[in-house]
């Protein structure tokens, strides 16, 4: 059971969903992410705005609270996100590493107004040859130098 002050942030993330998607910015989606109590980032899906199909709410959230907080990463943060992270959000998510993410509406009711990611969900666990989008692996030898050079250097930061 959510707190009255996770309700308020959940709320947030809804009411951002609906106002992007009435002026256009593209599908019903809103996300904030809170740091101690205090929105840090919001973002809304702007994949026709911006003519971007990686515009996703949970992914411009991530980008305006590591904005804001001056970090790649929400170890001490949480998520609200107006519907179930796809997977594209999932990866990003886990990649900015946040404490929890809390979600209203599901995967399968996103699927019902026709964002249906199953098919993504699918191609995962496909072998490369099998999915329908072509992955070809190519030589190498000059970008695997990029990689040595990224090993060598004692400053690099790992993460």
């Amino acid at each position: 059971m959510l707190t009255e002050e996770q309700k308020g942030f959940m709320q947030e993330a809804i009411r951002l969903s609906q106002l992007y998607m009435q002026k256009g910015h593209g599908g019903p989606f809103g996300c904030v992410v809170v740091k101690e109590g205090k929105i840090v980032g919001k973002g809304w899906n702007s994949v026709l705005s911006l003519n971007d199909p990686t515009a996703h709410a949970e992914v411009m959230a991530i980008r305006d609270a590591c904005k804001q907080l001056n970090t790649y990463q929400l170890t001490d943060c949480e998520l609200y996100t107006s519907c179930e992270p796809c997977p594209m959000c999932l990866g990003a998510i886990y990649w900015s590493r946040p404490a929890k993410v809390f979600y209203a509406n599901t995967r399968q009711d996103a699927a019902l107004c026709g964002f249906d990611d199953s098919f993504i969900y699918e191609e995962l666990v496909l072998p490369i040859e099998q999915r329908s989008i072509s992955l070809v692996a190519t030589d190498n030898s000059e970008a695997i130098k990029v990689f040595q050079e990224w090993m060598s250097n004692p400053d690099r930061e790992v993460y």
